[in-house]
C-alpha cells in the first residue's frame, strides 16, 4: 500500500463550480464492421419493421450497408434533404404509416438523421442512426426543421436517437471536402460547450478530447481518406463533440449557423467551419477559461486563428459569399440574429455581430480578440 501523502492545499486551486449532469440514454456501438451488428440493434430496440432512410445521392450504399436486415426493412425513403424541411417530413411520413413500421434507420449524415428525428418524435417510431459524416447530429437531442424560408430549433428527449451505430468502413469513401467541413462542424460543437452556460467539468473534458481528436486527424484523413487509423480517430472525435452538444446549450456560433442556413439555404457543415472562428474571436473576450482549453487542445495560443487556418488545412471554404450568400444578406442575418434574446457569453451587440458576419461573407481572418476578461 502507497504511503504518500497528498500534497497539502496551496490555496490556487480553482473552486469547483455548482453544476448538473445529465447522461445521454443512446445505446452506442463503435468500431470497425459494427454495421453487421444492425439486427441485434433493431431486435434490441424492439423493432420489427423498418423504413430505411437516406439521401438520393447515398441510396445504394444505405441498401448495400443494411443487407443483414433482409426483410425487417420494409421501405426506402431517399428523399432526405438539408436542413429537414417539413413538406419532406410530411412524404415520409406517409411512407411510414402506410408500410406500418415500427421504426427507422438513418443512413447518412445530418440530412438524414434530422429527417429521421422528425419521424421519431412526430410518430414515437424507434430511431437508429448509422452516420456516415462527423456532424455529430446523431448524440443530439435536438431538431432544426425548415419552413417557409425560416430555420426554427428545438430541444426534446425524444428527439435523441435511440441507438447509433458507429462503423469507421462507412466512411473510408467520404470525399476530402465533406470530411473536412463535416469534421470542422463537430469541432464546432464541443467549442461552445466549453463556455455554454450549463456546461459541466465532464463536458470540458469530453469536448477537449474531441477537439484534439479530430484537429489532429483531419489534417491525415484529406491527405489519405484510407487511412483507418485516421478515420477511427476522426470518428471517436466526432462522437465526443456530438455528446457534447447533446448535453449542454449552445451559443452565438450555433445561432447564427441555423439563421444563415435557414434563411440563405447554405450548405449547415460548410457554414459551420466558416463562422466558428469568427464567433469564437467574437466571445474570446468573455471566456478566458475556455480559452484556455482550447490552447491546450489545439496546441496553439491563438485558438480562432488556429480553427481559420485548420479549415484551409482540409480545404473547407472560408468565406460565405462562395456558398452563394448575398453581400445584402449580411445585415439581413444580422438582424435575425438579434431577434430573440438568447444566452451567450459576451453581450450581443448589433456592429460586432455584423462585423463578424462580414468577415465571414468575405473570408477575412478572424478579428483580432481583445484582451480576455480575467
Amino acid at each position: 500500500m502507497s504511503t504518500r501523502k497528498s500534497r497539502p492545499s496551496t490555496g490556487a486551486e480553482p473552486r469547483m463550480r455548482h453544476f448538473t449532469y445529465q447522461g445521454l440514454p443512446t445505446q452506442v456501438t463503435f468500431g470497425t464492421g459494427t454495421v453487421a451488428s444492425l439486427p441485434t440493434v433493431l431486435a434490441h430496440q424492439g423493432v420489427r419493421r423498418a423504413v430505411l432512410l437516406s439521401t438520393p445521392q447515398q441510396a445504394e450504399q444505405a441498401r448495400a450497408a443494411t443487407r443483414s436486415l433482409g426483410n425487417t426493412i420494409v421501405a426506402t425513403f431517399t428523399d432526405a434533404t438539408m436542413h429537414t424541411p417539413v413538406e419532406v417530413t410530411a412524404r415520409a411520413e406517409a411512407e411510414l404509416a402506410a408500410c406500418g413500421a415500427d421504426g427507422v434507420v438513418a443512413f447518412g449524415g445530418g440530412s438524414t438523421i434530422g429527417l429521421g428525428k422528425a419521424l421519431a418524435v412526430r410518430t414515437g417510431v424507434r430511431h437508429i442512426a448509422v452516420p456516415t459524416t462527423y456532424a455529430g447530429s446523431e448524440m443530439t437531442p435536438i431538431l432544426g426543421e425548415t419552413a417557409g424560408g425560416r430555420k426554427t430549433t428545438r430541444r426534446a428527449p425524444e428527439i435523441l436517437p435511440h441507438a447509433v451505430v458507429y462503423d469507421v468502413d462507412l466512411t473510408l469513401g467520404l470525399p476530402p471536402g465533406i470530411s473536412g467541413t463535416s469534421g470542422i462542424n463537430a469541432i464546432a460543437h464541443a467549442v461552445e460547450g466549453l463556455y455554454a452556460r450549463d456546461t459541466n467539468p465532464v463536458m470540458q473534458l469530453v469536448a477537449q478530447e474531441g477537439i484534439r481528436a479530430l484537429a489532429s486527424a483531419l489534417p491525415r484523413v484529406v491527405a489519405d481518406g484510407a487511412d483507418v487509423a485516421a478515420r477511427s480517430q476522426a470518428l471517436y472525435g466526432a462522437w465526443l463533440c456530438g455528446m457534447v452538444l447533446g448535453s449542454v446549450g449552445m451559443a452565438l456560433h450555433h445561432k447564427l449557423c441555423h439563421t444563415l442556413g435557414g434563411s440563405f439555404d447554405l450548405p449547415h457543415a460548410e457554414t459551420h467551419a466558416i463562422v466558428l472562428p469568427h464567433a469564437l474571436a467574437y466571445n474570446a473576450p468573455a471566456i478566458s477559461e475556455a480559452m484556455a482549453m482550447l490552447r491546450s487542445a489545439l496546441g496553439d495560443d491563438d485558438p480562432a486563428a488556429a480553427l481559420h487556418r485548420l479549415a484551409r488545412q482540409v480545404g473547407a471554404p472560408c468565406a460565405l459569399r462562395d456558398l452563394g450568400m448575398p453581400e445584402s444578406g449580411i445585415d439581413v442575418a444580422t438582424d435575425q440574429a438579434l431577434e430573440n434574446a438568447y444566452w451567450n457569453p459576451r453581450p450581443l451587440e448589433h456592429a460586432g455581430v455584423r462585423d463578424l458576419i462580414a468577415r465571414a461573407w468575405a473570408g477575412d481572418p478572424p478579428a483580432a480578440s481583445e484582451s480576455e476578461a480575467a
